[in-house]
């Protein structure tokens, strides 16, 4: 469930990809419909996906994906049964793919379907504040709280017993019951995705959601980017202190805690039972393992295994810190 929200204005046939792409591709077979985009783990036959980094290279041999972006050097690492589609540049490419398919998901222009909630059926159903607007495709639970000059826009589904602090903004996002989001956050607005391409930046469309679990609290003043290919996700009864960024694509897993100001890079996946200390930084596509502890003004540039203790920049485990800064 990578795009909840967005409509999907395919298939293409694999010749409409091509002449996207200005590329010539292998029409043996047959120039198949392709009917989504998606990443290496979650592609299936007749989809589309994308390989641009080593990283991935387990992924990619175990992808179901039709065809796949990628490089010439990176294509012989793809099954014989998904057809590489050589560029030079794999991620403009993605984004032209996925503006084809999703073009509603490159912008993200204020909501003008919102209205006043007294002007809505739920305004004998939620406890709220001085001017809350609701947009199009909003859910409320029972028993919810919502604050002055908070907007929940459109594509919204929002749980029982959950408490919305003042000044907040919400879209395209999935919360579960018991989650306190408290005030001045922003949460599923589109993450830091562009491209630099003839002398213009071109903007990636994000086409993902963020979904907080059940017994979560994101703390005053946090942001939190919906995913661009996959979702965001906020495991249950993790706990974010205030100031904290969250970018596109990140996992997090359950019972975590992670102080104020810390942000992790999109597409980092946090392990469960993570304690991560104010201010440190994550940075992106790395993977963090189940009960690791991480010091204060951490810098994190590379993996961490499970149960490990580290600290400093770059972060390395605390007895070596220790050591080293004696």
């Amino acid at each position: 469930m990578s795009n909840p929200f967005f409509k999907n204005h395919g298939p293409f046939l694999a010749s409409d990809i091509s002449k996207f792409l200005n590329i010539k591709i292998d029409y043996s077979k047959k120039d198949i419909e392709l009917n989504d985009i998606k990443d290496l783990y979650s592609s299936k036959n007749s989809n589309i996906t994308f390989f641009h980094s080593k990283k991935y290279k387990e992924a990619a041999k175990n992808t179901k994906a039709s065809y796949c972006i990628t490089t010439e050097s990176l294509k012989n690492e793809l099954p014989t049964s998904c057809i590489p589609l050589v560029v030079e540049n794999v991620l403009v490419s993605v984004s032209k793919i996925t503006s084809a398919f999703y073009p509603d998901a490159i912008n993200d222009d204020f909501d003008d379907s919102a209205n006043y909630i007294d002007d809505t059926d739920y305004k004998d159903t939620v406890v709220f504040g001085k001017h809350v607007l609701i947009g199009k495709n909003v859910l409320i639970g029972t028993n919810c709280k919502i604050g002055h000059n908070t907007i929940i826009e459109k594509n919204v589904s929002i749980g029982n017993n959950c408490s919305i602090g003042s000044n907040t903004l919400i879209r395209n996002s999935l919360i579960s019951n018991n989650v306190k989001i408290l005030d001045n956050c922003v949460i599923g607005k589109h993450g830091f995705g562009f491209f630099p391409n003839n002398k213009k930046n071109l903007r990636y469309p994000h086409i993902g959601a963020v979904i907080i679990e059940e017994n979560c609290e994101i703390g005053c003043g946090s942001t939190i980017d919906r995913g661009s290919m996959s979702n965001t996700v906020i495991g249950k009864n993790t706990y974010l202190d205030n100031q904290i960024h969250i970018a596109h694509n990140v996992k997090i897993g359950e019972n975590s805690i992670i102080a104020g100001q810390v942000g992790i890079a999109g597409s980092s996946i946090i392990g469960s039972n993570v304690r991560i200390g104010g201010q440190a930084g994550i940075s992106g596509h790395i993977k963090i393992g189940n009960n690791v502890e991480i010091g204060g003004g951490s810098g994190v540039i590379k993996s961490i295994p499970d149960n490990t203790k580290v600290m400093g920049y770059p972060a390395k485990k605390i007895r070596d810190f220790l050591r080293d800064n004696k």
